[in-house]
């Protein structure tokens, strides 16, 4: 009987969502308890499925495993850099895995490439759709360190200019939903309608391109890929095997072969369904125990088994929309819900004006690079090497690419490389995706319009804006929160936008309050400062540079702050030079940012930088290292009733994800030793919740 290969594949996505003028994720109240969205899905989904525990009979860790080792997956490209700085180890961990699926599937890494933000590529300029697909691969060969293989489209929305895209770029293969196919056929048999005849899916098929060039596709199925996202397959990992198991036996029976193969989003493991992540661990060491059934990705597929069929495209469709790509431009009935009076008709004229503003900023920038920057397209092409790259990489870029020597020359050609990329962001696609003009997703691509404005601006731009508000006007929202897009563009650029005062009155205050310095790719400040502290006040002044590294541009300012109590705070902000007794720099409490304020008032609670969540795992873990140096069986009772008593408790203040992060550690370091031959380390073992009697085994999938 033919061998039959399984795989699945999750896409992992989130927009981004930065604040433009800080390059920082502001809080969220939506996300509660977590920071924000990012964060909360991390927890909850991507962190989850790089260990991903497997249970005994008696809810016991059996085993932890990194389940992105197993599957095909893809991340955003910005959700990578977010978790870089944000979600270090979760981060590094998918790093890993694909290092490991190329050991594990003959060579060929799991992970897929993504067009940098999420546009909707069919609806894209051509410009647009190249500069999305370059930065994809470029970020995508800097973190993964290979060439990628594949690429997952936005919504897999797809036509024809988009397939030669991905293929000028090397890109061998994609993945579609399968309404998403027209025609096929053998090599040199007739044309078969798939909606009449159906669609094999578990083979890959070749799509010949005008230019001559041709590119891979696989579609998965469509049946079971719904059933593991918005029905009940994912309850229990069993199940889920037992159906993957089932299409591939019969696959054998009929000595077919092939690939048995579904996508969800990957947040269905973990985020949409709650343990989904052990659910997949589960179900993946079935499939790994069934004779002839073989766990692999696209790549090592595709390779051993080259397109034997031809496949023509439906263009213009998606996977999340029925009405091909309206979904992202008009009022076409798919939506998330929302009040029974609610309508989208605002998509349509909101994707009018951000269309008509991005050609109107292409105009200036073709216009303004003009002995600024060397073959001006070629160069934002280029810009992600130093949207990326370290602060050597960043001058590299501008000694390659900018036209002028002097600073204030170079400074300009990065304001206008800076429009561009505020220019892409704003077709990021979910702006369209939901039920209201108000949502954060829409609200986050008009404050890229924002932002790109205010660059366009800053080096002389005119009449954009009043045209842009009048044409956005015309997008009307759903709720008394946002009549129209004005009003929301104007309310995002009220409480979103930061200046460098804004940057200095943050560096000042901390120094105040004694807090923690912020950390920014996007902002640097550095300054000269004397304290004076007395019984009821503390005085701080001095000067401070403020610089914008993505333009580099530095302010200075003179600074003088008074804090006489922790909410009573007072700072004056002045430009360097100017008349220092101006009341109107003069600032309070209230006006710091809010992760400013939050950090401020966790110092003052602890005046050791250590957080209580901090405090009760370091405890732990101190228990835990001093296990072993207590003497009789009478000691290492006693020992091992505080490790049970500070893990109870740590579990009654809701620290599970910090306990969950404690067991990631004990596991990584005990994997390599093989068996717990020690009494301390079985008894560990047992109080952080592993069988004994498995965790010797050490299985890490």
């Amino acid at each position: 009987m033919s061998e039959v290969w399984v795989c699945i594949h999750a896409h992992c996505y989130q927009p981004p969502r930065e604040n433009p003028w800080l390059e920082e994720v502001e809080p969220e109240p939506s996300a509660h308890p977590a920071h924000d969205w990012n964060e909360r899905i991390t927890a909850e989904c991507y962190a989850p499925n790089a260990a991903a525990r497997v249970l005994d009979s008696q809810g016991r860790i059996e085993s932890i495993r990194n389940n992105y080792a197993s599957i095909s997956f893809n991340f955003g490209p910005t959700l990578l850099g977010w978790m870089e700085s944000e979600a270090p180890e979760a981060y590094a961990a998918v790093i890993e895995a694909d290092a490991a699926s190329r050991s594990r599937f003959g060579g060929h890494g799991s992970a897929l490439a993504q067009p940098y933000n999420h546009m909707i590529m069919p609806l894209a300029t051509s410009r647009d759709r190249r500069t999305q697909v370059a930065w994809g691969v470029a970020d995508f060969k800097r973190r993964f360190r290979r060439d990628p293989e594949g690429m997952w489209l936005p919504e897999t929305a797809v036509d024809l200019e988009t397939l030669e895209t991905l293929a000028e770029y090397g890109i061998r293969f994609t993945v579609l939903a399968p309404h998403q196919a027209d025609r096929v056929r053998c090599a040199g048999g007739e044309w078969r309608d798939v909606e009449r005849d159906g669609l094999d899916t578990t083979v890959a098929y070749r799509q010949c391109l005008p230019s001559g060039k041709e590119i891979a596709l696989f579609f998965y199925d469509g049946p079971t890929s719904r059933a593991v996202a918005f029905e009940s397959l994912l309850d229990d990992g069993e199940t889920l095997a037992s159906r993957l198991i089932d299409l591939a036996r019969s696959r054998r029976e009929s000595e077919a072969g092939g690939l048995v193969h579904i996508a969800t989003d990957g947040e269905t493991y973990g985020h949409h369904h709650a343990h989904g992540d052990m659910a997949l661990a589960v179900a993946l060491g079935r499939i790994e125990r069934e004779p002839g059934v073989r766990l692999a990705n696209y790549g090592l597929f595709l390779a051993e088994h080259p397109p034997e069929h031809e496949v023509q495209v439906r263009e213009h469709t998606a996977w999340s929309c029925a009405h091909g790509v309206e979904r992202w431009r008009s009022d076409c009935g798919c939506s998330t819900g929302g009040e029974s009076d609610w309508d989208q008709a605002w998509r349509a004229p909101l994707r009018a004006a951000l269309d008509a503003l991005a050609a109107a900023l292409d105009r200036y920038f073709e216009e303004r690079a003009d002995g600024l920057l060397r073959e001006p397209w070629k160069a934002r092409e280029a810009y992600i090497d130093a949207v990326l790259g370290t602060a050597d990489e960043r001058d590299g870029y501008v000694e390659e690419w900018c036209a002028s020597d002097t600073s204030h020359g170079r400074e300009s050609a990065l304001r206008l490389l800076e429009m561009q990329r505020c220019t892409m962001l704003m077709f990021t696609s979910c702006g369209w995706f939901f039920n209201d003009l108000a949502g954060i997703e829409t609200r986050q691509i008009l404050r890229y319009a924002a932002r790109a404005l205010e660059l366009a601006e800053s080096l002389g731009a005119t009449g954009m804006r009043e045209s842009f508000l009048a044409a956005v006007s015309d997008a009307r929202g759903n709720g008394p929160t946002a009549p129209d897009g004005q009003a929301v563009i104007l309310d995002e650029i009220s409480t979103a936008q930061v200046s460098a005062p804004d940057i200095a009155m943050d560096w000042v205050a901390r120094r105040a309050y004694g807090a923690r310095e912020a950390e920014s790719s996007a902002w640097g400040a550095v300054g000269t400062w004397a304290t004076a502290a007395a019984p009821d006040a503390t005085a701080v002044a001095g000067t401070v540079q403020v610089t914008d590294r993505r333009i580099k541009h530095s302010d200075t300012f003179i600074a003088r702050a008074l804090l006489r109590e922790p909410d009573d705070f007072r700072i004056r902000i002045v430009p360097e030079g100017s008349n220092e007794e101006d009341r109107s720099g003069l600032r309070y409490l209230e006006d710091l940012r809010p992760d400013t304020r939050a950090v401020i008032e966790a110092t003052e609670v602890r005046s050791d930088g250590r957080s209580a969540e901090e405090e009760v795992i370091a405890g732990i873990r101190a228990a835990i290292e001093t296990f072993g140096l207590v003497g009789d069986d009478a000691d290492r009772r006693r020992q091992l009733a505080v490790v049970e008593d500070l893990i109870a408790r740590a579990r009654e203040d809701g620290l599970e994800l910090a306990l969950w992060e404690l067991q990631n550690e004990w596991w990584r370091a005990t994997r390599p030793g093989g068996e717990l031959t020690s009494p301390t380390e079985r008894a560990i073992a047992v109080c952080l919740g592993f069988a004994v009697d498995t965790a010797n085994d050490h299985q890490s999938g």
